[in-house]
């Protein structure tokens, strides 16, 4: 007979709301022999490592030219928009791409009308492309990033109005 396993519905609540605050899709904690790990789901398409030449120059290109030469928004565009509720912020660390591949014309530009649902860039984070879509529907107002260039999780990317 199989032992009984007691599960504590506490932690598993409170890992649950630890995702949701910060935004993270699986969280994992273990204690001896206990291991409680909790996911959730998010709504990103991925796109296979091995389609990655499609997308996006040699990543390793990407990484030692740009994280050198990117520069983060500036703070006065942020000040600009820091309270403004069409803030588009970045949802993980990663690289952003504006244009679904090298050449090819952005997915959005200043003044663009975007539809909800409708991709607006893409972050580039442990070689997964995430295409990160408008919560709604507006146009496109500023644009904070350079194509390629490395972002942190809550930087301002794009106003949507």
């Amino acid at each position: 007979m199989a032992p009984q396993v007691k599960i504590d519905t506490e932690a598993v609540r409170a890992l649950a709301e630890l995702l949701r605050k910060t935004d993270l899709t699986e969280i994992e904690y273990q204690e001896n022999s206990t291991r409680i790990k909790v996911l959730r789901s998010v709504q990103q398409t991925v796109v296979p490592v091995s389609d990655l030449s499609a997308l996006t120059p040699t990543m390793s290109q990407n990484i030692s030219t740009n994280a050198v030469s990117a520069s983060p928004a500036k703070e006065e565009e942020k000040n600009n928009f820091a309270n403004h509720p069409g803030v588009i912020e970045a949802q993980m660390v990663g690289t952003v791409y504006l244009a679904p591949g090298p050449g090819a014309d952005p997915f959005i530009t200043v003044g663009s009308k975007v539809e909800q649902g409708q991709t607006l860039f893409i972050i580039e984070a442990m070689k997964v492309m995430n295409m990160i879509k408008a919560p709604k529907a507006g146009t496109v107002k500023h644009i904070f990033v350079k194509d390629a260039q490395p972002v942190e999780y809550g930087d301002p990317i794009v106003v949507v109005e």
